[in-house]
């Protein structure tokens, strides 16, 4: 396992938190581990990971929405996106090549990770959710 991984699997355990499940990818150059969890917002479990690796990143990714992208939507909500992206800094909206709209916030991680900086950051983006999901899944279901 990583350093990255193992730290914030300490972080874990020292703070009981048990929302996560680890996987250790095996085959990967990177020694990937992923910590597989959900938020909640408005009613909704959205699926929520932070893919910890050798390299000096760390990305937590957030499912907004499976299948967002339709035909009736595409105009409205490619540019509702690239707003909301301009508009935050610490993360972006994209939709994946299923046309899920996905968020992520990636962090540098120079030396050692820090978990109460991942958990921050957990609260950046709940904040961001309580304040747009309604907003975004407006755009989404336009037109359907």
């Amino acid at each position: 396992m990583n350093k990255k991984a193992e730290a914030f699997k300490a972080y874990l355990e020292e703070k009981d938190i048990k929302v996560f499940e680890m996987e250790e990818l095996e085959g990967d150059s990177q020694q990937t581990v992923v910590f597989r969890s959900h938020i909640t917002t408005e009613g909704q479990q959205l699926p929520t990971i932070v893919i910890l690796d050798e390299s000096i990143f760390a990305l937590i990714r957030v499912q907004i929405s499976p299948k967002a992208l339709t035909e009736a939507n595409q105009q409205e909500l490619l540019k509702m996106i690239n707003d909301e992206s301009a508009a935050y800094k610490p993360f972006k909206l994209y939709l994946n090549q299923a046309g899920d709209l996905m968020l992520d916030l990636c962090l540098v991680i120079e030396d050692e990770l820090k978990g109460d900086t991942v958990y921050t950051m957990f609260s950046v983006i709940i904040n961001y959710l309580d304040a747009n999901y309604r907003k975004l899944m407006k755009r989404i279901w336009q037109g359907d």
